[in-house]
């Protein structure tokens, strides 16, 4: 799949500028962005649930820029799950398959862990459950891309993770690419062979997630995938992440303000005593005096950022 400086506006503001995206057979990639970035915008110009104001979109080795959602060879998971309410989950992957086949069809139920539930309408089913029947309807039309469009939102965390494993391995097993969208960076970094950041209607920075995650060229890249210290300094802000920051004899003088026990590890807000606040991932105590410095530190100029939007 190809994009070719991909412009769409609306009157109120917002949408996708100037968009240059290629993925290619088999890989999976992730856009990452706030709410209002312009991902799902620029997931439904794909789709063709929109038209662009400029630029053109490829699939499989044919313009479809102006083709109808229907003639474009993908295939789409919604939010929502998008199924038919009097269907049973067989029925939902017959009725999209271009030859209709039963045997496949319950084979593929099979290999998303629905065998035992092919005769289920979506309300017989949980929250994972449909999710599954959404993404077999999906892989059951052989389309040449799946589009996932925060697939895991209405989820709970813990099913949340799993599901990530199982779409990957399913996707990968399938030999499908995907584009899949999300807010959540533990997903992007989970799911993705690359990851595309996007800010204000713009694709900032493509890469494999732990270069991007590691080694990001852009601020806002950095920001996107959280677990970030931004302290301001000569001119620049400097950055660093949570697992970044050590205890040193020589580093910056703070108080330990509090200590939160998370699903991987302590996290403690420092208040530092010449101004601002240091999030460090060390088992520290409640109204401990420490001295803190990140092990690295990536600096960007502070015009990049107002003050505004840093954390606090």
């Amino acid at each position: 799949m190809r994009l070719e400086g991909v412009t769409k506006g609306f009157p109120g503001g917002g949408g996708v500028f100037g968009v240059d995206l290629e993925v290619g057979e088999g890989e999976i990639l992730v856009l990452l962005g706030a709410s209002g970035s312009g991902k799902s915008t620029l997931l439904n110009l794909i789709a063709g649930l929109l038209r662009p104001d400029r630029g053109r979109i490829h699939l499989q080795g044919r313009e479809v820029t102006h083709l109808p959602p229907e003639r474009r060879g993908l295939a789409y998971v919604f939010q929502d799950y998008g199924l038919w309410p009097h269907l049973t989950a067989l029925e939902h992957l017959l009725l999209v398959m271009p030859k209709p086949d039963r045997k496949e069809a319950l084979a593929l139920l099979e290999r998303v862990g629905l065998g035992a539930h092919a005769h289920k309408c979506p309300h017989q089913l949980s929250g994972g459950q449909r999710q599954r029947v959404a993404l077999a309807r999906a892989l059951a039309r052989h389309p040449g891309v799946v589009l996932l469009d925060e697939p895991f939102a209405a989820l709970d965390p813990v099913l949340r993770e799993g599901l990530r494993l199982e779409v990957r391995r399913l996707l990968k097993e399938a030999g499908t690419a995907a584009i899949h969208v999300t807010h959540d960076p533990d997903e992007a970094l989970a799911l993705a062979d690359r990851v595309g950041v996007m800010a204000g209607g713009r694709l900032l920075e493509v890469g494999p997630p732990r270069a991007l995650y590691e080694n990001p060229k852009e601020l806002q890249t950095f920001l996107a995938f959280g677990r970030a210290n931004l302290l301001e300094g000569e001119g620049v802000w400097q950055a660093f992440r949570w697992e970044e920051v050590a205890l040193d004899p020589q580093g910056w003088p703070g108080r330990v303000e509090a200590l939160l026990w998370t699903r991987t590890g302590p996290l403690a807000r420092v208040r530092l005593r010449e101004g601002g606040v240091v999030f460090a991932a060390l088992p520290l105590q409640e109204g401990e005096e420490v001295r803190l410095a990140p092990k690295r530190v990536r600096s960007w100029p502070r015009n990049l950022l107002s003050l505004e939007k840093t954390p606090s």
